[in-house]
């Protein structure tokens, strides 16, 4: 009985993907902590532009 369960390998693929996934978002989460604020600047200087080209509204 032991000796069975111990070659048993049905839920070793599953910790596998679950370390995988775990690995990936780990990834993800730091490189949006390092490029966030870039990407940030990124947007509010094109939101600078568009308002600077933008003419005033006529009442």
């Amino acid at each position: 009985m032991m000796t069975r369960l111990l070659r048993d390998e049905s839920g070793q693929t599953m910790v596998e993907y679950g370390l995988l996934i775990a690995l990936i978002s780990i990834a993800v989460i730091a490189v949006l902590v390092v490029l966030g604020p870039r990407i940030a600047g990124f947007f509010q200087a094109v939101d600078d532009q568009l308002a600077a080209s933008t003419p005033p509204a006529s009442p």
